[in-house]
């Protein structure tokens, strides 16, 4: 997606005139009327035990690490892989309607330049003048609200006589408020602000929207972080800089030479591989509308400020679908893909309750998108974006015919209607559908008078399915029948199962737990005599006389 939303939208009143608050802000006074402002401890808690037990890794950690990266280990990718071969299983291998590709990384940068990326693509970045630290400018502004939630007018404007006569130097603010055609115009704006003194019932109403579009854009933050003592976190001065955009994309070179006619771009998001792709699937496969096609891939973004675990990274992946529709029928596409996404989360085992639909307002849409709704999750970090559904109109198809010079248009078998199809678009995260699993899955609870730690994953997303061992490890006849009934039940569950005989039963069985294995199968003396095993079940920790073969 174009326009990466992070935070929930929106503005509170409070009892004086007007007031615009941060998305976080906003974000924060919902969850704590909610009554769900999880614990930081929890969420530490699940990152201690994705370090201790193989899920993730710090990027480079041996040598210090590296911002923003991560590395998954053996559990970790086989919880992502699981995550993503079910998305694929449910939206491409069950559908005839959706195909898949694998678009290149590495791709011509008039494809960034089409669709918007190489201009607008940016988040505002703000420099501490003393140290040279840099942060994203609406991140440390949201956060220096904390839980005043009020910014009087003085801290945006000094509306003022001054202000009143020299409207020219917010040439800067007009420029921005052109980016927001929902927002006030640069004539509405100076209107507004020439008759100050004249209505200023008017301005409480109209200037919100105006001060709301400029607040990243250099007028406003380095006032406002001065006003409330907001402190750079790493030499506790308080000395900004002007606030300017910052594009997030990765640049980098393609051959021999470094020069102007060699820049390409890592991909900041999948979907542009695959509307360069729709001519080549529409003349190879011959699809009637709607169809879709989907694709799973890396993506990179020179994120000024990553955080929050693996939520915000500089290298994600997505799952994504551009799903062409005659414009027509839009709707219709719109409401099954909503509800196939539903079906989706259920899936992955995340509670209903803390799923939430956000209808997103037209002012806070991508100005390419007529309808958008944000899947939000109940995370430990608070109510975020888990995965976006978009109606993106015609206009990337749009774009690359225009800059291509080539034909995006469908025609219809049979006859010779032809159109530029309309786009319905699906966008997961992978790895904030991981965390989101994570998070549904952690469970704490007392056993025999000491805490345990679980996660209660589906089974069919768990990486270990089965851990089998032997009661004693140093008894070779138990060893032998173990590694029997181990090899039997890695034929049937491929790379889903463990080889466990390290401490006593009972420290496997809570490191299991920890794993989220779902089912523990002990090989004991009494497994010689009649060839049953003792299956310890994950969630009850209950224990069972198994036959070997029913495993």
């Amino acid at each position: 997606m174009l326009v990466d939303r992070q935070t929930t939208r929106g503005s509170v009143k409070l009892s004086v005139k007007w007031y615009n608050l941060g998305n976080n802000v906003n974000r924060h006074v919902a969850n704590m009327e909610k009554g769900f402002l999880m614990s930081q401890a929890k969420m530490e808690d699940i990152i201690s035990l994705c370090k201790r037990r193989g899920f993730i890794y710090q990027g480079s950690d041996v040598y210090g690490g590296l911002s923003g990266t991560w590395d998954y280990g053996p559990l970790g990718v086989q919880l992502k892989r699981n995550i993503m071969n079910l998305w694929w299983r449910m939206f491409v291998d069950e559908r005839d309607d959706i195909y898949g590709v694998d678009a290149a990384i590495l791709m011509n940068p008039k494809v960034w330049k089409a669709s918007g990326h190489v201009d607008t693509f940016s988040d505002p970045l703000i420099d501490c003048l003393e140290c040279n630290t840099r942060y994203r400018t609406d991140k440390l502004v949201d956060d220096g609200y904390q839980d005043e939630v009020v910014i009087m007018q003085s801290n945006w404007l000094s509306l003022d006589d001054t202000v009143a006569q020299n409207i020219d130097d917010l040439g800067s603010l007009m420029e921005y408020c052109k980016k927001f055609p929902h927002q006030k115009t640069v004539d509405e704006a100076r209107a507004i602000l020439k008759d100050i003194k004249k209505n200023s019932d008017l301005l409480s109403k109209a200037l919100p929207d105006v001060a709301n579009a400029g607040k990243y854009e250099g007028i406003f933050p380095a006032i406002y972080l001065k006003e409330k003592s907001i402190r750079c976190s790493v030499c506790g001065q308080c000395n900004w800089g002007d606030s300017r955009p910052f594009n997030m994309m990765f640049k980098t070179t393609v051959g021999p030479v470094a020069d102007e006619g060699s820049v390409a771009y890592l991909r900041p998001e999948t979907a542009q591989g695959i509307f360069t792709n729709f001519k080549n699937v529409v003349d190879s496969f011959y699809p009637d509308l709607p169809f879709g096609i989907a694709q799973q891939g890396k993506a990179f973004r020179n994120e000024i400020a990553p955080r929050d675990f693996v939520f915000r990274s500089r290298e994600f992946e997505q799952m994504e679908i551009e799903y062409f529709v005659n414009p027509e029928k839009w709707q219709e596409a719109f409401d099954e893909l909503l509800k196939s996404t539903h079906e989706f989360l259920e899936a992955l085992g995340l509670d209903p309750e803390n799923i939430h639909e956000l209808d997103v307002p037209a002012e806070d849409r991508a100005h390419y998108s007529k309808k958008t709704i944000d899947i939000e999750y109940d995370f430990p970090i608070g109510k975020e974006e888990l995965m976006g559904i978009a109606y993106r109109t015609d206009f990337d198809l749009m774009n690359i015919q225009r800059v291509s010079g080539k034909s995006m248009e469908y025609t219809i078998k049979g006859t010779n209607e032809k159109f530029v199809p309309h786009v319905i678009e699906p966008s997961f995260g992978v790895e904030r559908a991981l965390m989101a699993v994570l998070s549904s899955a952690y469970r704490e609870d007392e056993q025999n008078g000491s805490k345990r730690v679980y996660l209660a994953l589906p089974e069919h997303l768990a990486p270990v399915k089965f851990a089998v061992s032997p009661l004693l490890k140093n008894k070779p006849e138990l060893v032998e029948k173990a590694r029997e009934i181990y090899a039997n039940l890695s034929k049937k569950n491929p790379g889903r199962v463990m080889w466990d005989d390290n401490g006593n039963i009972g420290k496997r069985y809570r490191r299991q737990d920890e794993i989220g294995t779902p089912h523990c199968v002990v090989v004991d003396f009494q497994t010689l005599e009649d060839d049953t095993v003792t299956v310890r079940e994950r969630d009850t920790t209950e224990q069972r006389r198994v036959k070997v073969e029913e495993l």
